[in-house]
């Protein structure tokens, strides 16, 4: 059993991410879901992105270190696209990370002048085509993060995983799902 915090997308915590949320649950796993956007939820990706950028990067962070900070230090940090910088900032400001996973994105420990924690495995899920995919993030986090794992998948939705969404691929979705929880299993 793994203690995850797992923060959403610029969609804000939408039935999707809770849903992904409830998966882990099912599988024995405490599941930490705070909301940076303080209850907003917003169609598209776009209109999350666009208030993200009005409540600023600082406060987010800030929204997120606090809710970190109340947990366990040995938790799990996962994030969904946006709340992967999130996930990963949680990963390299506190000691005692067990592992990450980002899906949607992934990161580059440069973005914060840091170096990635020995022994903290991470997996990173894009699909190959999303026109939000950071391919340069991504030769970082496979260069610079001691094991870290990519996985690129067919199609080129953004919110692939998220059931409900014009993005999902059931079949991409339902083996993203499964490395996450394999390395969830291995810890």
């Amino acid at each position: 059993m793994a203690e995850i915090v797992l923060f959403h997308h610029a969609r804000g915590v939408t039935d999707g991410v809770r849903s992904f949320a409830e998966v882990l649950r099912g599988h024995g796993h405490v599941v930490h879901l705070p909301d940076l956007f303080e209850g907003q939820v917003f169609d598209t990706v776009e209109e999350g992105v666009a208030h993200a950028g009005v409540v600023g990067e600082d406060v987010l962070a800030e929204r997120a270190a606090t809710f970190v900070d109340r947990l366990p230090a040995g938790i799990v940090h996962g994030g969904m696209s946006m709340g992967a910088a999130r996930a990963a900032e949680g990963v390299l400001r506190r000691p005692g990370a067990r592992a990450a996973f980002f899906l949607y994105g992934a990161v580059a420990p440069s973005w914060w002048g840091a170096t990635w924690p020995e022994g903290v495995p991470s997996q990173a899920h894009v699909s190959a085509d999303d026109p939000w995919r950071e391919t340069e993030a991504e030769d970082e986090y496979v260069a610079d993060v001691p094991g870290g794992e990519l996985f690129v998948y067919p199609g080129s939705g953004h919110l692939f995983a998220e059931p409900g969404h014009p993005d999902h691929d059931p079949d991409a979705a339902a083996l993203a799902t499964r490395r996450v929880l394999e390395l969830l299993d291995a810890l």
